[in-house]
C-alpha cells in the first residue's frame, strides 16, 4: 500500500517551487506559438509591479499580448546580419518584454506571448523572467545542468519543450 500511495504521488508531483511557469509547455519547433506565462503569486505579501521577459537569441519575432491596466515596454537588439521574416528585411528583434502595473500578492494572473520559434531544434527554450515586487525583485532564471530535473531548482526558467516540425507532405 505504502508503494502504491508513493507511486501515485510521483505521477501528480508538479515543481512546487515554480511560481512562473509558460503554458502550453510545448509546441513544435519553427511554429508561430501563442502561450502565456502564469504569475502565481507575489513577492510575500507584496504586489508584482513588473514581469520582465528575456527573450532567446534565436527567437526573430516576440510580440505581447496587450494587458487592461498594465503598460508594456519592449527592449530590442541588433541582427549581426538582417534577416528575411514575413516577407520583409528584419535587422533587429525585441530581445525583452516588460508588463508593468499592479497584481496583489494574493493573486495571480497571465502574460500572453506570442513567438515565432526557432527552426532546426529540439528540446527546451528557456525565457528567463524577472518579477519586480515594488523595489524587491525574483529572477526566475535558472536552468538545470545536465542531469538536473527543472523540478529541483529554486527559482526555475520558464520553459517551452520544442517539439519536431510536423511534417507535411502529400502522399
Amino acid at each position: 500500500m505504502k508503494r502504491l500511495m508513493i507511486a501515485a504521488a510521483a505521477m501528480i508531483a508538479v515543481p512546487a517551487g515554480a511560481h512562473i511557469v509558460f503554458a502550453p509547455a510545448e509546441a513544435p519547433a519553427g511554429s508561430y506559438y501563442a502561450g502565456e506565462f502564469r504569475v502565481g503569486h507575489g513577492c510575500g505579501d507584496a504586489a508584482t509591479t513588473a514581469v520582465r521577459v528575456t527573450i532567446p537569441a534565436d527567437v526573430l519575432i516576440a510580440r505581447p499580448r496587450p494587458k487592461p491596466g498594465w503598460t508594456i515596454e519592449m527592449e530590442r537588439a541588433p541582427l549581426p546580419a538582417p534577416v528575411m521574416s514575413e516577407g520583409r528585411e528584419v535587422r533587429d528583434r525585441v530581445s525583452a518584454i516588460t508588463w508593468r502595473g499592479q497584481l496583489p500578492g494574493d493573486q495571480f494572473d497571465g502574460f500572453g506571448l506570442m513567438l515565432k520559434l526557432p527552426d532546426g531544434r529540439t528540446g527546451p527554450l528557456y525565457l528567463p523572467v524577472r518579477q519586480s515586487c515594488g523595489t524587491d525583485s525574483v529572477e526566475w532564471s535558472e536552468i538545470p545542468a545536465e542531469g538536473q530535473s527543472w523540478g529541483s531548482m529554486k527559482r526555475p526558467a520558464p520553459m517551452i519543450e520544442l517539439k519536431p516540425a510536423e511534417s507535411h507532405h502529400m502522399h
